[in-house]
């Protein structure tokens, strides 16, 4: 692993401007490490989503699990339970970790967030059950439970929030889908409030994606063959990302919001995720120098973190106003033919199954791992007092 590096300036920049920076994949070797805790400590990290892949690598490779692994398998527990055991462990101890940035500031920050079964997608009862036991696992004020943005889903978020579970909702791609999250966002709030739960306690965020929309776009645009089209690659995702900021804007202006509001609602925040720029034509900072405005999160993996420290500049707030401008490249594609709703439907159907097969790693990883036993391995440091293991 690269030497650790505090960023410092630029990070403080990012902060002035209203960004908050979260890290991109939670594993048992960050937190028993110690890394995790430097992040946060240095402020690299205000908030850290689980990743189902680099969980199942983790657990195929990694000694830190030993320990719990084999005393799931003395206690004869199957697979599903497993998995469930190790998440919500990672995700507990996580917000341990985060709990200083939680209640130092005004609890939007402080964030861990922990996935659903993806195979649950598009069964809006099942998801609403995980959601719950995750959240009763877990136990702790700073969880956000990843709900996929599906139909199904956001009628499962919807009841989440109006029972004070926090929520991520994920993935997004289009300003479409998220119009829709926010009014499933405004409606579990309005019943959250009927139902006397405190609205000021309630967190969300949208990851809002960004590298394979343009990976999807440039590659419809490579296909056409046309020189006019290079001044159109690499800028779909951020001019989709800086209407989907236009959007917030005004239904944040809406007498809808002004109740809520007016009733301790905080507004649910714009993740920017899948910030890794996969043309090395382009910055590999773009996408974080280019969404730069208050209110919102980017979240980085550590490689991204440390290109933004090597070589990034940022130019202020890179999106307000900007919206006109998105709005013509946005046009410009659909003149060459380019049908941007049947992109991210596409993009939201491979997300779902890349969810779905890094969950079927996972769960593979751990199965095997409950019939392989370890010995006695090196006890796990974790701190005191910490959770139990099982």
């Amino acid at each position: 692993m690269a030497e650790f590096k505090v960023l410092g300036g630029i990070l403080e920049e990012l902060a002035a401007e209203g960004v908050r920076v979260w890290l991109d994949g939670l594993c048992r070797d960050r937190l028993a490490s110690g890394r995790l805790d430097r992040l946060v400590r240095d402020g690299r990290a205000a908030g850290v989503a689980s990743d189902p892949a680099l969980c199942a690598r983790a657990v195929a490779e990694s000694p830190a699990y030993h320990e719990q692994l084999d005393q799931l398998a003395h206690r004869g527990v199957g697979t599903e339970e497993a998995v469930r055991a190790l998440t919500t462990y990672d995700a507990r101890w996580a917000c341990d970790v985060l709990m200083p940035v939680f209640e130092s500031g005004t609890g939007v920050d402080g964030r861990v967030c922990i996935e659903t079964d993806p195979r649950l997608a598009r069964r809006t009862a099942a998801t609403v059950a995980e959601a719950r036991a995750l959240s009763w696992a877990v136990n702790r004020p700073n969880l956000l439970v990843k709900i996929p943005a599906t139909t199904e889903g956001l009628c499962a978020m919807s009841q989440c929030l109006a029972e004070g579970i926090g929520v991520n909702a994920s993935p997004v791609f289009s300003v479409e889908r998220y119009g829709a999250v926010l009014d499933a966002y405004f409606e579990g709030l309005e019943r959250a409030l009927d139902a006397g739960v405190e609205l000021a306690t309630v967190g969300s965020v949208v990851s809002f994606f960004l590298g394979p929309v343009d990976t999807a776009v440039d590659a419809s645009l490579d296909e056409l063959g046309a020189g006019a089209v290079k001044e159109l690659c690499g800028e779909a995702a951020l001019a989709n990302a800086r209407l989907a900021y236009r959007l917030y804007e005004e239904r944040l202006g809406s007498e809808r919001w002004r109740a809520l509001a007016a009733a301790g609602a905080r507004p649910q925040r714009l993740l920017w995720t899948a910030t890794q720029v996969g043309n090395p034509a382009h910055r590999d900072t773009r996408y974080v120098e280019g969404l730069v405005v208050w209110g919102t999160v980017s979240a980085m993996t550590e490689a991204t973190q440390e290109a933004l420290a090597d070589h990034g500049e940022l130019r202020g707030d890179t999106v307000t106003g900007e919206h006109t401008a998105a709005r013509g490249v946005m046009d410009a594609l659909e003149r060459l033919g380019i049908s941007f709703a049947k992109v991210t439907r596409e993009l939201e159907e491979q997300a779902l199954r890349a969810s779905f097969a890094a969950w079927e790693r996972l769960s593979g990883a751990v199965e095997d791992a409950l019939r392989r036993p370890h010995g006695a391995p090196d006890r796990v440091t974790r701190p005191e007092p910490g959770p139990p293991l099982i």
